[in-house]
């Protein structure tokens, strides 16, 4: 059977999917792709279903040599991708003949690229996904090198589709707008620190991964300040927008906790929490408010 086979990683490559959601009540986060959409567009470009199995890689390094003919597709942020030491373009299907090498440079912008197959990555599921999640230790080992990952079949009756390249948006990098809902404890906050929320830029840092974006600007504070007051742990999701005692957000992305003992101001709406994926740190943030079921 067809494979690729890992010979080289740069800071981060995991296998993921669209995740493994409807298993919070037992603490097991959705985890997956941390930019779905990026993920979708390759396995669209190849003609596989869209939860297909792909590679998502951090800040490069990826280099994987095919054994057998295979087809590939990269997308995300726009790293410089080379076949045999040539230039290949991003966001269009591309052919490996056998022995070939295709690495992934370091992107201009954003953080994470993915590779997809044509037919996906054949990976063991855990509840239902191939997805890792590396702060559980749940799914597959992240990538190293030797290792030899499969492929799966192609969708039946299902022609790979006929495109030559499609129009890539590259990450937006500063003053990226990000829709909230207000709640579910937004009364916990002063007036005055909701309307900071979404009246003033706000910085990524340093302390950002899979499990959230942790942003920089003047604290949040609560409206019961200088009380004892605590919260109960609850349910998150991603995007929620949580605010620890230090009264500096931070927006849960794909590894977060199923649960949090700090109050959530907001919400972000889901389709933007893909934008997330790709900020580094240093770039800014602006939160635009929207009415509940927007």
């Amino acid at each position: 059977m067809n494979a690729v086979v890992v010979e080289a990683v740069g800071p981060l490559a995991l296998i993921e999917d669209l995740g493994r959601p409807g298993h919070a009540s037992v603490g097991v986060t959705g985890s997956g792709a941390a930019d779905r959409r990026a993920l979708r567009l390759a396995n669209r470009l190849l003609g596989n279903a869209e939860g297909a199995a792909g590679v998502e890689v951090l800040l490069g390094g990826l280099a994987v040599r095919a054994d057998g003919d295979v087809r590939v597709c990269v997308t995300g942020a726009p790293a410089p991708v080379l076949v045999d030491g040539r230039a290949a373009p991003l966001g269009a299907p591309l052919e490996l003949r056998d022995g070939q090498l295709l690495t992934l440079g370091v992107p201009s912008t954003g953080l994470r690229t993915y590779l997809a197959v044509r037919g996906g990555l054949a990976e063991p599921l855990v509840l239902g996904s191939a997805s890792t999640d590396p702060t559980m230790g749940v799914g597959p080992e992240p990538l190293a090198p030797g290792r030899r990952l499969a492929l799966g079949r192609p969708p039946d009756r299902e022609p790979a589709p006929a495109v030559d390249v499609a129009a890539l948006e590259p990450p937006p990098v500063t003053d990226v707008a990000l829709r909230v809902v207000l709640g579910p404890r937004d009364d916990w906050f002063a007036p005055s620190a909701v309307d900071a929320l979404t009246s003033q830029p706000w910085t990524v840092t340093t302390e950002s991964d899979r499990v959230g974006v942790r942003l920089a600007g003047p604290a949040l504070d609560r409206a019961d300040i200088g009380t004892a007051r605590e919260l109960p742990s609850e349910a998150v999701v991603r995007g929620a927008v949580q605010v620890p005692h230090s009264g500096q957000p931070l927006i849960f992305l794909a590894d977060h906790p199923t649960t949090g003992g700090y109050p959530v101001v907001a919400v972000v709406v889901d389709d933007d929490t893909d934008v997330l994926a790709q900020l580094r740190p240093g770039e800014r943030v602006r939160f635009r408010r929207v009415p509940r079921g927007w």
